[in-house]
């Protein structure tokens, strides 16, 4: 395959969706990514957008402490239910105020979080092939989110919780699952009892248990995932908790009381958008609404248009020696290490792709030790005529075909100083930044390059070598670019080699709206040759 072909084409060849093809898909990106930008001077890697996962574990981490904490004040019964948590507001607001305050704005975090990591997820295309177990899992979570806060608004039993309590069990009796209406049982105040909140409290502290264990079904397929943000984006965010909490606190409505209609509620639209529906729809309309969209997300990944179906990463026994960087390396865990098939000598282990797993990244090439251009010319048995192949590599991405084509690009350089520029067909377009001194070499993951080639360029002719990728911190197959970074820095298998001249060696995380900062990092590296 000539990687020189048009951006689109090698695109759709690979099967991956790191182009959007259509106007509504190019479109949202470009909006997604301008609005990240903003956010890039003030966080930089610690961008919120790069991090919405490890948020919402962070969200549920500080609604876990604080509802412990609220947990051993709470009295489950009619009427000490509500006078728990008002003595907490009025008379310890201090600490238990606070706390209670933390625990609501956490779980409106928790739903905001969720919201734009769904939606951020579908506008980059991360639901399809391999991605489609996290996407999958994650429409029961966004269930028990809501499940788990409705519960604990109902809790509270005052003038709000008694509106879910009533307009949830009239939703509920639209479905031919009971024998009597819920509804019968929030008619008159004596209908309550204090088993209904001995129930909810148990509701309240099962529902997290599972989503817990739901949370962590959803990264299973997922390496090295992060379940904590930065320290600088977790301690500002709680900062920002914090104050939230001491200039606005959560106060509650005024006591339950079903002899007197609600009229006047402030609602938690982050959890309530649906009850205003029930007033001007038919609870029917409600279900078929709730309902068409968590299938809608469901079978989103089913969705056309489909990815190209691709091969996924072969494993080279001759050449593979067991050493288990690339399962180690890759972002999905597609690569499992066992026992040698092929009875060597030496090696006891073999790299093993899990073909569901595989995305067609190339990250395990990068990792390879025998993904080295140095053996085509220095291994006699190969040949200089010899086919170079790695350990692990992808068939439509070899490393012999890339040693191919970094010759090419550096043959067909005629200015007096050649500049090779490596980029990731997910980041910014460098097809578009060819010049006489300048030849691009598009990956589909900066992290595929093997730290050797760089070496290769520089002893072949090359004055510079320029590295791009996605934005630092948000690489499309997640670990990409931070593995290159720590390879060449010698803090990861394999390293650049210590010899290397770094200085002929420059960096641009960009993404595909960033091309002015790419066209910088060039121009950079131009100057820093011609002032050698």
């Amino acid at each position: 395959m000539n990687r020189a072909e048009p951006r689109e084409q090698i695109d759709l060849q690979a099967g991956k969706e790191t182009r959007p093809k259509s106007m509504i898909s190019r479109l949202s990106r470009a909006i997604l990514l301008r609005i990240e930008a903003w956010f890039n001077p003030i966080f930089g890697s610690n961008n919120p957008f790069y991090h919405l996962g490890d948020l919402g574990f962070y969200f549920f981490y500080i609604m876990l402490a604080s509802g412990t904490y609220l947990f051993f004040y709470y009295e489950s019964t009619v009427t000490g239910s509500f006078d728990t948590l008002e003595y907490l507001t009025n008379e310890q607001w201090y600490l238990g105020g606070i706390m209670r305050s933390l625990h609501r704005y956490a779980a409106d975090g928790m739903v905001l979080v969720m919201a734009l990591h769904i939606l951020r997820e579908m506008v980059l295309g991360h639901f399809r092939a391999a991605r489609w177990f996290s996407w999958v899992t994650g429409v029961p979570l966004l269930i028990m989110v809501y499940l788990s806060g409705i519960i604990g608004f109902w809790m509270v039993w005052d003038e709000l919780g008694q509106f879910i309590a009533v307009r949830t069990s009239e939703w509920l009796d639209v479905l031919p699952v009971f024998a009597s209406p819920m509804a019968r049982n929030f008619l008159l105040n004596s209908d309550v009892t204090d088993l209904l909140f001995r129930l909810l409290l148990v509701m309240h502290i099962g529902v997290p248990l599972f989503l817990l264990a739901t949370m962590l079904v959803h990264i299973k397929r997922v390496s090295h995932a992060r379940i904590m943000p930065p320290a600088g984006l977790a301690t500002g965010t709680l900062v920002a908790l914090l104050l939230l909490s001491l200039l606005q606190p959560t106060i509650g409505h005024e006591r339950a009381n079903l002899d007197i209609a609600v009229n006047a509620l402030n609602l938690d639209w982050f959890y309530m958008f649906a009850y205003p529906l029930m007033d001007t729809w038919s609870m029917g309309a409600v279900w078929a609404l709730l309902g068409g969209v968590t299938l809608l997300l469901l079978f989103f990944p089913l969705l056309p248009p489909r990815p190209v179906s691709e091969s996924v990463a072969v494993v080279h026994l001759d050449y593979c020696s067991g050493c288990g960087l690339c399962a180690d390396d890759c972002p999905y865990e597609a690569i499992s290490m066992q026992q040698r098939s092929d009875a060597h000598p030496l090696f006891r282990q073999e790299a093993h792709v899990i073909s569901s797993s595989c995305v067609q990244c190339g990250i395990c090439t990068g990792s390879c030790p025998s993904s080295n251009p140095f053996r085509h010319t220095t291994t006699p048995a190969l040949g200089r005529a010899a086919q170079l192949k790695s350990g692990i590599e992808m068939p439509q991405w070899s490393v012999d075909s890339l040693l191919a084509e970094v010759k090419q690009a550096l043959d067909d350089i005629h200015a007096e100083h050649k500049i090779l520029l490596f980029g990731c067909s997910c980041g910014g377009n460098i097809q578009s930044h060819a010049t006489a001194d300048v030849a691009p070499v598009v990956l589909p993951c900066i992290g595929m390059l093997p730290p050797a080639f760089i070496e290769h360029a520089l002893l072949r002719g090359a004055d510079g070598v320029l590295l791009s990728g996605c934005r630092k911190g948000d690489c499309y197959h997640r670990l990409g670019d931070e593995w290159l970074r720590e390879r060449l820095a010698n803090e990861r298998r394999p390293y650049l080699r210590h010899s290397v001249d770094r200085d002929r060696i420059g960096y641009c995380w960009a993404a595909v709206s960033d091309e002015q900062q790419l066209q910088d990092a060039i121009d950079t590296m131009r100057c820093r040759i011609r002032n050698r």
